[in-house]
């Protein structure tokens, strides 16, 4: 049984969805500009800043927050 949580914005929205969408948006010198992460810096790839960011919570809320952002209404 899944659970409904009304006043999560990312509910049912994967990282990886978040950081693809994200970079579909902005590319990648805008997130590097952003955010500052080296995984958004050099050599920069969806699979590279998924395993940065699941290890890296700090980080992972700055991406979560700008994707929350700039989508206020979801995916």
């Amino acid at each position: 049984m899944t659970q409904q949580q009304p006043n999560n914005p990312l509910h049912g929205v994967t990282l990886e969805m978040v950081v693809t969408r994200l970079v579909e948006h902005y590319g990648w010198e805008y997130l590097d500009r952003e955010i500052r992460i080296n995984c958004f810096h050099s050599n920069p790839s969806v699979k590279s800043s998924l395993k940065f960011l699941r290890r890296t919570q700090w980080a992972r809320d700055k991406v979560e927050a700008l994707y929350i952002d700039t989508f206020p209404n979801g995916f």
